[in-house]
This record gives C-alpha cells, structure tokens and sequence, in this order.
C-alpha cells in the first residue's frame, strides 16, 4: 500500500476552498504545480460573462517573480528584449525574453511597483534562469508564486463591481496602470491588465487574505451577476482577442527538445517588442541578424470560413502545405471563426489562396473540409471599453 497515495498530485490555489462550491462540474486540471478548474457549470455561459457581465479566473498559479535592488531596471533590461527604462513606475508593460539564439522562452508582464522594484509575471517556470542570469548584478529574486494571490477580474461590469467592493480610484486608472488600496489591513494591488481582450483588471494580495477577498468580490458583485470561470472559456476570449499562449502557439525555448520547434520574435508577430537601440540583452546578435537575413516563419491570423474551428490544422496555399494552426475558436461575439497560424513562406510572399484542411468527427464519423481563409491585420474583437478611461460604469 503506497502511504502517499491519498496526497494530492496539485497543490490548492487561496481560493480553492470557494472554487469547489461554484465547481459542480468537479472538472479540474493542472497549472504550475496548482489545482485549477477547467469549467465550472457551462463553459458558454463562463465565456459570455466575460463579455456581458463580471468574469473572475484564478490567476495564482502564473510564477511571480518579485525583483528588487539597485541594479533591478539594468538587470531586466539585460533578460528582456524591450526597454524596461520605458515602463514608468506604477505601469505594467508586455514582455518577452529570449536565449541566446534569439528564441522565445517566455512572454509575460513587468510590473513597476516601486523604486527598483518590479514583478515579473511568466507562464513557465523562469526562477532559475533569472538567478543564473543576475550574475554581476546587485539585485535579489524572490518566487512569490505561493505567497501572492491572484485573481483576474473581467468584463464590462468589472469597474462597476470592484467599486462597489469599495475600491477607490478605479475611475482615473488607465490601461496598463496600477492602483494600491487597503484591503482588510493588508495591500491589494489592482491592476488594468487582462488576458481577455475585455475591460477588465487583475487583484494582487498576499494568499493570507485570499478567501475574503473572494467573499467580498462575490458580493459585491452578486447583482451584476458574477460568475467564476475556468480555462475553457478562458481560451475562447484569448483567442478572440488575438492574444498568444506559451505552450500552445509557440514552444518555450528552455523546454523545447526538437531542433527547430522554437521561434523568434519575428516569427511569432512579435518584433515591436524588440528594441535595438539597447547595447545588450539576450538573443540581441541573433535577433539581428534575423531582421536582416529575414525570418522562415510568419505569425497570421485567420478568418477561415464555415463555423468548424480550425483546431490543429494543415494550412494550404494552391494545393501545398504551407503551414499549421496553432489555435483556433469559434468566436461567439465577434462572429468570427479565428484561427492562429505559422506560415512557413517568405515575408514578402502572397497571402492569397490559403485553405484550411480541416477534419472534425461527427457521431463517429470523420468529415474533412477544405476552408478558405483570409488573412486579418487585427483580432476581431477589440472593444472601445477596454481603453476607455474613466471604465464605463454600467
């Protein structure tokens, strides 16, 4: 009889004890060592509170790394590809970093929280890489994944909840901004940042308050009809805002095995958050030397036609295979059926004639479709609420 075996394989989030009441689906997964939920009753109904009312997603797995010390901003200017000097204190900026060889390990989000002080945010795991990487600098990394508590707080009532719960200030705070309120004596960090592509803000509180904090966001946001949601509907709004997903549209480079998996920057639509004007960061001779030999892949999104997702797979252009799907949906608000691609053509190639071989299983039957599809500048979904500043309350 194995002694370990009643143990749990995840370990529970701050918010586990109030997610089992709303889980009646009891469909959990896995994140960064944490217990999460897939769904909880419905995944359209999760999905349309995200667009239609108040949506709350458990954000505490995600790795925080908190970086502090005099070198902090040469350090991440060192890691990162972006000018960190650029992200002002109390603002939050996008960020990718890469190895040597100019390939993507990781996106996430830099918050300046103070005089040399940032926290990083990551899908995967980054702790390690960073020690080693702070070779020379005068800076400390701390893993805040288990003490800090996070929730994601989305949707065109989200203002109108978190001011109800007594937050002050939301009105004058902008997109990517910070705001610092006391929550029953302890710091609730609020910021205007989401994965959802929706109005919407992130809670940041130490995990000792975490349970409370739910309990007050919940009722307060009871008559705005408040809903928790799991990674399935999640997904859908991701993708129907155009946001890109480590682990599923590009392989990390740290865990990459396969030569050739990975990808750049360039590659994955990324290049705006490279700036060369920095002496040095890593990947920077690579990168370089990319932007003017060009790149083999091309990042698209895609507008495929008919309302079968294109999930996984082959794109076409006159009858060759030219690429693959990365991520797909069919996405309910903006009516379109979208589709994230890599494109292994050219950058001055045509983007005419592209095919989606698409095969989906319908009572045990395999069908196949041959989908035209059309390439789109810009995701479909991208609301005037989610810059608007003072957030509309509604």
């Amino acid at each position: 009889m194995n002694p370990h075996q009643d143990e749990p394989i995840y370990l529970p989030t701050a918010f586990h004890s109030r997610q089992q009441q709303h889980n009646l689906l009891h469909a959990w997964g896995g994140w960064n060592g944490y217990l999460k939920p897939e769904a909880y009753t419905d995944i359209e109904l999760e999905y349309f509170a995200i667009r239609s009312t108040t949506a709350v997603f458990d954000l505490s797995p995600m790795n925080k790394y908190r970086v502090t010390g005099p070198d902090a901003e040469a350090f991440l200017n060192r890691v990162l590809t972006r000018d960190v000097a650029k992200i002002k204190n109390g603002r939050v900026g996008y960020c990718i970093w890469c190895d040597d060889a100019g390939q993507v390990m990781d996106d996430g989000t830099l918050f300046h929280l103070g005089d040399n002080d940032y926290r990083l945010c990551s899908y995967t795991r980054a702790y390690e890489w960073l020690y080693w990487s702070s070779l020379g600098f005068d800076v400390a990394i701390e893993d805040e994944t288990g003490t800090v508590a996070a929730l994601a707080v989305q949707g065109p009532t989200s203002c109108t909840v978190l001011t109800a719960m007594g937050v002050t200030g939301l009105e004058s705070l902008k997109p990517f901004g910070i705001l610092e309120v006391s929550f029953q004596g302890q710091t609730l960090t609020v910021s205007r940042t989401g994965f959802t592509g929706d109005l919407g803000y992130e809670l940041w509180i130490d995990t000792s308050a975490g349970e409370a904090l739910w309990d007050a966001l919940f009722a307060a946001g009871e008559p705005y009809l408040i809903k928790a949601i799991g990674t399935e509907a999640l997904e859908i709004a991701r993708i129907e805002a155009g946001f890109l997903q480590a682990g599923v549209d590009f392989v990390p480079a740290e865990t990459a095995v396969r030569r050739g998996c990975t990808r750049s920057p360039f590659e994955l639509g990324l290049g705006w958050l490279v700036d060369f004007d920095k002496p040095r960061f890593n990947g920077r001779k690579a990168l370089l030397a990319e932007r003017d030999a060009g790149s083999r892949y091309r990042y698209v999104m895609l507008d495929v036609d008919g309302n079968k997702p294109a999930h996984h797979s082959f794109i076409l252009q006159h009858g060759k295979v030219v690429g693959t799907v990365t991520s797909a949906a069919w996405c309910p608000t903006a009516k379109t059926n979208l589709a994230f691609a890599q494109l292994e053509l050219p950058a001055d190639a045509s983007l005419t004639g592209l095919v989606a071989e698409i095969y989906y299983e319908r009572e045990l039957r395999w069908n196949k479709v041959l989908a035209p599809c059309v390439a789109i500048d810009r995701a479909p979904f991208d609301p005037p609420r989610r810059r608007q500043t003072p957030a509309p309350a509604l």
